[in-house]
């Protein structure tokens, strides 16, 4: 087996193992066609480039025989504190259990421990039952469970996490709405947006009750989302892309 860093050329390649992967983990739960849906939309190959090519990624492939057969993506996003956040990890089924999942957690964990991050994270559905068990046999604990719109259906989803470092900073502060409604705004719940991270808002202290979220670039809570979790704030523009809902082993 090779790890290296991918590069244009893998593009092709990771679209189809990221297929392969899919499959294999939610075929017994989300339908074919809404998994090719998935991967038109999470793994379109020009904005695959502009992944590979972003300094800020961390997107390391497995090759087997030259043949790419497994990869992963992380970014660090700077919120309060400095988070490791796990795309993505995905293995062809005709290369797992050989050691190839571990490997590309373990390149990407050294490249997100050089960048000092606080903590990484990765995101599972529960019905990848596979992924769910792999990430606690690598040390992740469990931190959260919350339901995802997947074609209409909900769908549990859970959030696993590692600390690496200290935490710094402030965890929570109250800010009003334009309504002039006032939230509780998580500072350790947030999600990547294309200028700046989006923060979970709540209504209550408790975190019980979701408001929505903060846009960490302009710090405004009109923040549209659709049927895809695809997410945009109304008065800056900062962006996230649909939601990918696995970091599937």
């Amino acid at each position: 087996m090779d790890l290296r860093a991918a590069t244009v050329e893998d593009v092709d390649a990771v679209r189809s193992v990221a297929r392969e992967s899919l499959v294999a983990s939610y075929g017994h739960a989300v339908g074919e066609q809404l998994l090719d849906e998935a991967v038109e939309e999470w793994y379109d190959a020009d904005d695959l480039g502009d992944d590979i090519d972003d300094d800020d990624a961390v997107f390391p492939v497995a090759a087997v025989d030259g043949d790419v057969v497994g990869f992963a993506e992380s970014y660090v996003v700077g919120r309060r504190e400095r988070v490791g956040e796990i795309d993505w990890l995905h293995v062809h089924p005709d290369h797992r259990e050989s050691g190839i999942g571990s490997a590309l957690l373990e390149r990407v964990e050294s490249a997100l421990r050089d960048a000092d991050v606080d903590r990484i994270e990765a995101r599972v559905l529960a019905d990848n039952e596979a992924g769910t068990a792999f990430y606690q046999r690598e040390g992740y604990e469990l931190a959260g469970e919350r339901d995802v719109d997947i074609g209409g259906e909900p769908f549990a989803e859970r959030e696993y996490r590692k600390q690496i470092g200290r935490l710094t900073g402030i965890s929570e502060a109250i800010y009003e709405t334009d309504d002039g409604d006032r939230v509780h705004v998580a500072f350790d719940e947030s999600e990547r947006g294309s200028l700046a991270p989006f923060y979970v808002a709540y209504v209550d202290a408790d975190h019980e009750r979701r408001y929505g979220y903060l846009c960490g670039n302009c710090e405004g809570t009109d923040v549209a989302i659709d049927t895809m979790d695809r997410m945009e704030c109304r008065n800056c523009g900062n962006r996230r892309k649909p939601t990918r809902w696995d970091a599937a082993y």
